[in-house]
C-alpha cells in the first residue's frame, strides 16, 4: 500500500530540479506543512516565499515573480486558493497568460471533519471557467511526477488539485503511460465507459474488475486533464460503450460530468450518469467514509454501471 501523498511527490520533483534551476520558486500561504513543502523551504530557503495566511497575495506575488522570469509554484489549500484568490487567479495569472502553477492541496473532502468551509467541491468548475487556465487532477503519485515534469517544461498557467492523503497506485513504477493533455486508458472494454479524475480513478479501476466478474466489460479513462479536456478520448470511449459513467470528487454541477455530457451529447449520444458529491454539505467523516456513503467507491461505481446497461 502506497504511503506517499501526491503533494509530497510534487515537493520531491520540484526539489530535484530546483538544485540546478534557480528560477524555480515555491510559495506557500502558511501551508508549507500541509503542502509537504517544508523540505523544499529548508533545502532552498532562497527559492521559497512564505506569504502567511494571505492567498490573494500568494497568487499576485507569484504572478509578479513569473513576470521577472521566475517559475513560481504556489501551494495553498484548494478550498481557499480557488475561492479567496479567484480574482487573482483570473486576472494576474490567466488573463495575462502568466507562468504560475497553482497547487490546490487537500482538495475535495480531504479535510474531512472540518466541513464545508474546508471542502473544495467547486474548484474544477470555477478554475475551468477561466480562459487560459488549465486544470489537472493527477490520479496517483506516479502520474503526479509525470505531470509536474511536464509542467516544468512549459510557461503557461495551470491549476493542479491533489488530495491530502496517500492514494493507492493506479499505475506501476517504470510503466506509467503519460501523454500531456491526453486521457490515459486504464483498461478497455465494450459495455460501459467509466471516466474518472483524481482520487476517483482507482475506485473506477477496481469497479472495472468487479464488473468483469459479472461478465461486464468496462473501459476506464483517467481524465487527469480536465482542461484541456481530451474530447477525442471521450468520443472513442463512448462510441464503444452502451453507457458512460463519470466519477468525480466534486459538485454535480460544472465539473467533469458536465463536460463529458456536453461532448457525448454532441458527438455520440449515449446515456451519461454522473457520480459526484451531492449539492449539499457532505457528511462528516474521512475521505473514505464520505466516498463510501455516497457510492463513490468501487462497489457503488460498479452497481451504477451495471444498472446503466440493463
Amino acid at each position: 500500500m502506497n504511503k506517499i501523498p501526491n503533494r509530497q511527490v510534487i515537493c520531491e520533483t520540484l526539489m530535484e530540479h530546483a538544485a540546478t534551476d534557480k528560477d524555480i520558486v515555491v510559495l506557500c500561504s502558511d501551508s508549507r506543512g500541509s503542502a509537504s513543502m517544508t523540505p523544499f523551504s529548508k533545502e532552498f530557503p532562497e527559492q521559497f516565499v512564505e506569504t502567511g495566511i494571505a492567498e490573494q497575495d500568494l497568487v499576485s506575488i507569484s504572478a509578479g515573480l513569473a513576470k521577472c522570469g521566475k517559475k513560481p509554484y504556489a501551494a495553498s489549500p484548494a478550498c481557499f486558493l480557488s475561492t479567496r484568490s479567484y480574482e487573482q487567479c483570473k486576472i494576474d495569472c490567466a488573463y495575462s497568460n502568466t507562468n504560475v502553477k497553482l497547487i490546490g492541496i487537500s482538495g475535495g473532502v480531504s479535510y474531512g471533519a472540518l466541513g464545508m468551509s474546508h471542502h473544495s467541491a467547486q474548484d474544477i468548475a470555477a478554475m475551468s471557467a477561466i480562459p487560459n487556465m488549465r486544470v489537472y487532477l493527477p490520479s496517483d503519485r506516479l502520474q503526479t511526477k509525470c505531470l509536474v515534469e511536464a509542467l516544468l517544461a512549459d510557461e503557461k498557467p495551470a491549476y493542479i488539485r491533489t488530495g491530502r492523503n496517500a492514494v493507492e497506485d493506479v499505475y506501476e513504477e517504470g510503466n506509467v503511460p503519460f501523454e500531456m493533455d491526453k486521457a490515459t486508458v486504464v483498461c478497455e472494454g465494450s459495455d460501459v465507459a467509466i471516466i474518472a479524475c483524481g482520487e476517483m480513478v482507482k475506485p473506477a479501476k477496481d469497479a472495472a474488475a468487479l464488473l468483469k466478474e459479472q461478465g461486464i466489460s468496462a473501459t476506464v479513462l483517467d481524465m487527469y486533464c480536465v482542461k484541456p479536456l481530451d474530447r477525442d478520448g471521450i468520443i472513442k470511449a463512448a462510441q464503444n460503450a452502451k453507457a458512460v459513467i463519470t466519477v468525480e470528487e466534486h459538485s454535480p454541477f460544472g465539473g467533469l460530468g458536465s463536460m463529458v455530457a456536453q461532448v457525448v451529447g454532441a458527438e455520440c449520444p449515449r446515456k451519461v450518469i454522473n457520480l459526484a458529491l451531492p449539492d449539499a454539505p457532505v457528511i462528516t467523516g474521512t475521505s473514505k467514509e464520505v466516498f463510501d456513503y455516497y457510492g463513490l467507491n468501487a462497489e457503488g461505481i460498479a452497481k451504477t454501471a451495471a444498472e446503466a446497461i440493463k
